[in-house]
């Protein structure tokens, strides 16, 4: 037997089968065949060989007709719905491709593909090598020891003995008891009725095994006993069914399972079969051949890595960019903080697979001379300074920031490949390099960590040496530049995209860039005088919570507070956590809370001021920056599915309204001496954008003659004159306009009105019958969304749904639903994104000495001087209200204060 220490690989090509049909929207190619459960499994089987490197593999699926188990129990599997035809054709070209690929098939008549890989796995340990199992199947788990892991690629998890028993609650030997006791529909394995996971894993960590519960069945009480007493003769067989055998005979042995060499020429063929154009681009030479099976950097691309240590290679490479249509570029730096970043180095390439990295500032003991910093940067301002000289970058606002810090203020910024992929598709992956490097070019970079190493410890980059820096830096521009080659193409090719990249997102880059540096200037004394009062107060709903409970206890202890709400005071158990325990989740305290149970309305009131004083009152003077006094968020271009902005350190956007305890937060961001705070927002924009897109007449009268919608509606809905709305009614009113686009159901609304269902219903039916070209609109936007599997804003910005037609109901309505609100949600994005962009140009022209402050939700904040007030509130009005032509005119509410809050 050939020894390794790469483990051995199987896979249950047929639970892959289903998780990618599943998974994928569904693609065809021009012909008009199914591609997108091929895609899915193909591209399953390409990370994992990147991932473990294997040189034994097998990819095992199930074989037509019946196995053993149908001799075991004639109704095995007869309840199960025949294979979906689109699925069932792309079979065959799995079959093909895996085989192209040089990876061994296995389909064995007379057993399933459990079986295979069960017995495959027993051999492998009985030869003392690891297995790796990749499957989507709870059965396999009885595989799983201290040889035996599976693994989940669909979810990244690993399943080893520990989290067999943290995810079951029982060891591996006890998998084939716990299948027995449930039983299983799909497969109609009789088990015990109504025994579900947690009694059955209950029964077993009682009784031990599927035996001992047996043997002890008369002791368990009332109907679950008077249950598994009936189904006491069919358990032996309901184990069998679920036992995963171990000694199929097989036509192979480990031996043969060795990966080959790919046949580049079938592969090209079926790739370009099924249009899988980036494959089959990957597989035109030798190098790219191997990327299929190991898929390293190196193998998959020669590369010219350089590094400029002096003048004359300095002034070669100077010249080249000069001349170059675009570069690409990356700086190397000590810090992640944008402000407090110091620059260390920089990379460039202007053809795929050369790079060069210039070192300026490396300083560990040894470190090799490199060229003088003042001197060098000197040099290269009046290029990156230089609009004409077009640049390329992933993240390019962070490299922007790290020059300004140098006095280099960069401009001819022409491509981001973070935001080209995120205009391209803003969920298909993360955004940063190193996955897009993976999604797009097959290819594993090194990590900052691979190089720097983690936690306390962690080097940097001035302290790495440059044998390790060199193909870190260069790789970084190098892939940035292999990547715009791949994205840009996908973007031109769809105009609509590319209007809302070179329109909306590259120039909203150096307008974030300005927001950041500007930072919001806040009262210290004023939020630490609210953190003693939030101290004062959370001490004393501390004091009452323990008094309700009749004892002391820990507030912030789940366990604790199960025993106090459940067990002592004996409040209903809404909902429970996946280990079966009552939930004391803050959603489930609330419903209590609205339920006037007065110890979870403390709790919540507890946890609320908690949370206000670590997040906020307490964290915030820790993070005004020492040298501008100011705080300075990051806004990210680049994370929400529908192109809105969010920021972090600290999250602006979260910063509560809805108490006064919150609002007084917003009190403490003030403007500097001889300065107001001008807040502007948006009034009801969603709303307004529902009216455009539905073109529904009522809505767009009502809004046309600026009459307030929520009472509008009230009116139709109610069926009163609008000048006797009730607040209640107009409340009720304003919670199903926004209900309506977020989606909401008849249940939702009932909840939040705290009304019955069936009067909820009756309001949403009314609501339509006034509004039809609302509900025309959300039939419309479903079915479109089902054909093109995407919605689009206004703009032009697109949203895939890639489960908006799974056939797993509760994906589909979460899909459908995001069909109807993201249209609204990307087109306000969109919106104030533009605002933005105009304000700045307008800001920048003029002296006016006006402050783009903060970005929040629908609202922008300036820090406007005393004498500019009158300007600023009219110019910015302004332009924000022709950000869009709509149907109905955007309105937007200006304040003006001493502090957010007053302005707000």
């Amino acid at each position: 037997m050939t020894q390794s220490t790469a483990p051995l690989i199987l896979v249950d090509g047929s639970s892959y089968l289903y998780r990618a049909y599943h998974a994928m929207p569904p693609l065809t190619n021009s012909a008009g065949e199914a591609t997108g459960t091929i895609y899915g499994v193909v591209n399953m089987l390409r990370k994992l060989i990147k991932d473990y490197q294997p040189s034994r593999m097998a990819v095992v699926f199930d074989a037509k007709g019946k196995t053993f188990r149908h001799d075991l129990y004639s109704e095995y599997k007869a309840t199960r719905p025949p294979m979906p035809d689109d699925l069932r054709e792309q079979v065959t070209p799995i079959h093909d491709i895996v085989t192209a690929m040089g990876l061994p098939l296995l389909v064995i008549d007379g057993v399933e593909a459990d079986d295979v890989i069960g017995t495959l796995a027993r051999q492998a340990t009985q030869n003392g090598i690891e297995t790796v199992i990749s499957t989507g199947d709870k059965d396999m788990a009885q595989l799983v020891s201290e040889h035996v892991t599976l693994v989940n690629t669909m979810n990244n998890t690993k399943t080893d003995i520990a989290a067999v028993k943290e995810k079951f609650g029982l060891k591996p030997d006890q998998i084939i008891d716990y299948l027995a006791l449930m039983g299983d529909k799909v497969d109609n394995i009789p088990g015990v009725e109504s025994v579900g996971p947690k009694t059955a894993s209950k029964l077993l960590n009682q009784y031990h095994s599927l035996q001992g519960v047996i043997e002890n069945a008369n002791e368990v009480k009332g109907k679950l006993g008077e249950k598994l007493r009936a189904a006491l003769q069919d358990l032996p067989r309901s184990y069998d069914l679920a036992t995963i055998k171990l000694d199929v005979d097989l036509p192979v042995d480990l031996d043969t399972l060795a990966i080959k060499q790919p046949d580049l020429k079938a592969l090209s063929t079926l790739f370009e079969q099924y249009e899988f154009k980036t494959w089959r681009q990957e597989i035109t030479s030798e190098s790219s051949a191997n990327a299929m099976t190991t898929n390293t950097p190196e193998s998959s691309q020669k590369t010219d890595y350089q590094v400029i240590t002096s003048e004359k290679h300095l002034s070669e490479w100077l010249e080249r960019l000069k001349k170059a249509d675009l570069f690409a570029f990356d700086t190397e730096t000590t810090s992640l903080n944008y402000l407090e970043a110091r620059l260390v180095g920089l990379s460039f390439a202007i053809h795929p697979g050369e790079a060069a990295y210039l070192p300026l500032a490396h300083d560990y003991p040894g470190a090799p001379d490199q060229l003088d910093f003042d001197q060098t940067l000197a040099t290269l301002k009046p290029i990156l300074e230089d609009a004409r000289i077009l640049k390329l970058g992933q993240n390019l606002k962070y490299d922007r920031h790290v020059l300004l810090n140098h006095n280099i203020d960069l401009q001819g910024i022409a491509h981001d490949t973070m935001l080209q992929s995120y205009v391209l598709d803003s969920t298909a992956t993360r955004h940063d390099m190193d996955s897009l490097a993976e999604k797009y070019l097959g290819q594993k970079t090194i990590h900052f960590e691979d190089i720097a190493g983690k936690g306390k410890k962690q080097l940097t980059f001035n302290q790495i040496a440059l044998e390790q820096a060199v193909p870190y830096a260069c790789e970084d521009a190098d892939i940035t530049m292999q990547l715009h080659q791949q994205l840009w193409p996908k973007i031109q090719a769809i105009p609509s995209l590319k209007t809302v990249y070179r329109e909306l997102e590259m120039p909203l880059l150096p307008v974030l860039n300005t927001l950041e540096r500007n930072g919001v200037h806040i009262d210290i004394f004023m939020l630490q005088q609210q953190s003693d009062t939030l101290a004062h107060d959370i001490v004393q709903l501390e004091k009452q919570a323990h008094e309700l409970a009749e004892q002391p206890f820990n507030l912030g202890s789940p366990k604790q507070l199960q025993e106090i709400l459940y067990e002592k005071q004996g409040l209903p158990v809404l909902k429970k956590t996946p280990k079966g325990q009552p939930s004391t989740a803050e959603n489930v305290l609330q419903d209590l809370a609205d339920q006037d149970y007065p110890l979870p309305k403390v709790i919540m009131q507890y946890r609320s001021l908690s949370k206000l004083k670590s997040t906020y009152t307490d964290k915030l003077p820790q993070q005004v920056n020492q040298q501008t006094g100011r705080i300075h968020t990051s806004y990210h271009q680049a994370v929400t599915a529908t192109g809105r902005l969010s920021s972090s350190d600290p999250n602006l956007q979260n910063i509560p309204i809805r108490t006064e305890t919150g609002r007084r937060i917003r009190e403490a961001f003030v403007p500097e001496s001889e300065y107001k705070l001008l807040a502007a927002d948006y009034s009801q924009i969603e709303l307004r954008i529902m009216a455009h897109l539905s073109s529904d007449q009522s809505l767009l009268t009502a809004f046309s003659q600026g009459e307030d919608i929520h009472r509008h509606t009230a009116s139709e809905i109610f069926a009163v004159a609008a000048q006797d709305v009730t607040s209640d009614q107009r409340r009720s009113a304003k919670a199903i306009n926004f209900g309506l686009i977020y989606g909401m159901s008849a249940h939702g609304l009932s909840v939040q009105l705290g009304i019955e269902r069936h009067q909820a219903a009756s309001y949403m039916e009314t609501y339509f019958e006034r509004y039809p070209g609302v509900r025309d609109y959300m039939n419309h936007t479903r079915e479109q969304a089902k054909k093109d599997g995407y919605v689009e804003t206004i703009f032009g910005r697109r949203l895939y749904l890639p489960e908006i037609n799974s056939s797993n109901g509760l994906r589909r309505q979460y899909a459908e639903r995001t069909a109807i609100n993201a249209p609204m949600q990307g087109s306000a994005a969109d919106i104030i994104k533009r605002a933005m962009i105009a304000i700045h140009h307008w800001l920048s022209e003029s002296d006016t000495g006006i402050r783009m402050i903060m970005q929040v939700h629908d609202e922008l904040v300036f820090e406007v001087p005393e004498t500019q007030v009158e300007l600023a509130q009219r110019e910015i009005e302004k332009f924000m209200t022709q950000a869009a032509a709509l149907k109905v005119p955007l309105e937007v509410g200006v304040g003006i204060g001493d502090s957010w809050e007053q302005a707000h």
